[in-house]
């Protein structure tokens, strides 16, 4: 294999005819670009170049080389440097995802203050089912996304805790619970809890629809559903209840549907997600913006 200082050597060059010219754009002496010729030509077994006191110019084996190679090598060189501009620039294009009403909302802001320090990157926010998430951030088709936790998944990079909420049971109105102030876990061994999808990731799976109690009563499992509307319509028609973060209330309210605070459950937590080969710099101003709109917000907070 070539390396790369024997290519750029052999096609300046090529275009130079001069050895001198050739160091001076290259910034090496004209000795290494003599060694760096000599080399290759001992390897290909016959003259790239004909010298005389006078001038350089290729040989026809040289010039063909030079012609085939010479493309390649341009791809080569632009592929390389779009892979810097990508990782370290910031102009181009961000593609965020989110789950959920609320989730949007909280992007819609972060997006915005992004755009004000970033105006050369545009953001494109694309709203993403529950089993949606995971597959376009390793697919690449989104390259930063906002989602719950737990997520314990190789190569996904959790950020910090961006907002917890309150967990609630989704219940049927017209459920005995319905008509309580709220529930406790140990509460869930009597009703059938709905599953999240078997795409999901085990930890968040775990956490939102736990197989038994803390005390270790067995839960019911109940049907499952793609999509959180789905999971609605289902626990609207009595086929059981979910727990969710207490923004449904506010974003999803049905008149088939009650939420009942769960006294005794740990906050439901919200964070943004990406692959770990996929820290651009893009992404990381993104985290970054997302962290100054909430610290803003709750400087406001009273």
């Amino acid at each position: 294999m070539l390396e790369r200082h024997e290519l750029e050597a052999f096609l300046t060059l090529a275009e130079e005819l001069h050895f001198g010219h050739t160091a001076e754009r290259l910034h090496v002496s004209t000795a290494r670009i003599s060694q760096t010729i000599a080399k290759l030509e001992r390897r290909t077994g016959v003259p790239l170049f004909n010298r005389t006191s006078r001038r350089v110019e290729l040989t026809a084996v040289g010039r063909r080389l030079y012609e085939e190679v010479r493309p390649a090598w341009d791809q080569i060189s632009a592929a390389f440097e779009r892979a810097i501009d990508t990782g370290r620039g910031l102009a181009g294009t961000l593609r965020v995802a989110f789950v959920g009403a609320a989730g949007g909302q909280l992007l819609v802001g972060a997006t915005e203050l992004f755009r004000e320090a970033h105006s050369d990157c545009d953001v494109q926010l694309r709203e993403a089912q529950m089993v949606d998430l995971m597959p376009w951030l390793r697919d690449g088709e989104t390259d930063i996304a906002l989602g719950t936790f737990p997520i314990h998944e190789p190569g996904i990079v959790t950020g910090p805790v961006l907002v917890a909420e309150a967990r609630m049971l989704a219940v049927p109105a017209q459920h005995p619970f319905a008509r309580r102030e709220s529930v406790s876990m140990e509460d869930l061994a009597r009703v059938k809890v709905l599953q999240l999808p078997d795409t999901l990731p085990d930890s968040l799976r775990e956490d939102r629809t736990p197989r038994t109690t803390p005390a270790g009563r067995p839960i019911e499992p109940g049907p499952s559903a793609s999509t959180f509307n789905e999971m609605l319509t289902l626990i609207g028609a009595g086929h059981g209840v979910l727990p969710v973060g207490a923004q449904s209330r506010r974003y999803y309210a049905r008149p088939d549907i009650a939420y009942i605070p769960i006294s005794d459950a740990p906050p439901l937590q919200w964070g943004l997600l990406w692959r770990a080969d996929g820290a651009t710099a893009r992404v990381r101003a993104f985290v970054q913006a997302t962290h100054d709109l909430l610290a803003v917000s709750q400087t406001k907070t009273p």
